[in-house]
Formats: structure tokens, sequence, C-alpha cells
């Protein structure tokens, strides 16, 4: 087996675990720490350049995911302006896309929607979620207020990718 094989699974272990860590570290704070993203961005550097070295990535291929990942973080920085996203959330979408691609962004934004979608009908329903859940127990309206973190779901949009990855 290719160093450059193993290298590219190393690479998808450490998206893994770091989007695991961002995700957790949303949970729990409601921020994700600009070193998550920007590591993120680094494997993939790293994980292309063994892509290209193995004749699995092109120049074209590289230009389109760096454009995919721009694209999504500048509506994510709209999203952002508009308060429907945190700034960590955009920075970690758009690292992640870094990974996904134009062949995998689609399914990427919907796993993200989808498990997003279910946190938030958890949120709705009393569970408690994020760091203010101490005051889950309020209103409806109440429960609305207090956010939700949206690191997870983009985790679990990522691990998608991970495993859509790891099999081609």
């Amino acid at each position: 087996m290719s160093p450059f094989v193993l290298l590219q699974f190393g690479c998808l272990a450490a998206f893994a675990i770091l989007l695991i860590a961002a995700g957790w570290q949303d949970l729990h704070t409601m921020r994700i720490s600009n070193r998550l993203p920007l590591a993120i961005a680094a494997v993939s550097v790293v994980w292309a350049l063994a892509g290209w070295e193995l004749g699995r990535v092109s120049v074209t291929d590289l230009g389109l995911g760096a454009a995919c990942a721009a694209i999504v973080f500048a509506i994510g920085g709209l999203a952002f302006t508009a308060g429907a996203l945190g700034g960590g959330d955009v920075k970690l979408l758009a690292a992640a896309t870094l990974f996904a691609g134009p062949s995998l962004l689609f399914d990427f934004l919907m796993v993200t929607a989808l498990a997003g979608g279910a946190l938030g009908l958890a949120m709705l329903a009393g569970a408690r979620i994020g760091p203010s859940a101490a005051g889950a127990d309020g209103a409806f309206p109440a429960r609305l207020r207090n956010g939700l973190p949206y690191g997870p779901a983009i985790a679990a949009g990522g691990l998608w990718v991970v495993a859509s990855l790891a099999v081609s």
C-alpha cells in the first residue's frame, strides 16, 4: 500500500477527530475555536496533495473545492450577518467544504441541515441542549431564544463526508 494512501486515511481520521472536537466544544460553550477550522483546512491541504500524488485529485478538483468553500463561506457570512449562524459555524462549514468538494457538497449540506433540524426539534421539545440548558425549562418562546449550537450538526455532515471518502 502506498504511503500516500495511508496519509489520506490519516487525514480523514484527523478530520473526523477535529469535527467531533468542534461539535463537542460548540455543544458545551456555543463557541468554536478558530484553531479547529484552521486545522481542518490544513489537514485538507495535506489530504489533497496526497490525492494529487496518487492521481485521484486534479488541479481542477482543487480549484472547484476551494471555490465551493469560498461560496459556502460567503453565504455563511450573510447568515452570520442576519444572526442565523455563529462565526465559528461559518468557518467550520467552509473548512469542512474543502473536504466535501463539489461532488459531496450537496450531501454534506443536506446531512448538516437534517441534523440541525433534529437538534432544533429536540431543543423545542425540551431537551437540554447547549450551555443554556439550565434555562430550558422555560416557555416555548424562551427555548427558541436560547440559541442552538450548530457545530454538532456540521460535525454530523462532515462525518458523512468522511465515510463517503473512506469508501471511495
